[in-house]
């Protein structure tokens, strides 16, 4: 799994959402992604709408991923 992957992943389940993923491992990656979508969200809220974009590749080819979630500004 790469960087770019992840990102066009979570970019095509929040498509409004500016997405930067990092990491050097394959396997363990920083992402931050800000969405419109997540307006009025609780934070839990808004990391469970990214994961939903990856599915059942955490925990698998992604083993784990930092996450920051904000508003566009």
């Amino acid at each position: 799994m790469d960087c770019t992957t992840i990102a066009q992943i979570i970019r095509t389940g929040l498509p409004d959402a500016e997405v930067d993923v990092s990491g050097n491992d394959g396997v363990h990656f920083e992402a931050v992604v800000r969405s419109a979508s997540f307006a009025g969200k609780s934070t839990l809220q808004r990391h469970r709408l990214v994961y939903a974009t990856l599915g059942e590749l955490l925990g698998n080819e992604i083993h784990a991923l930092s996450l920051r979630t904000e508003l566009p500004g």
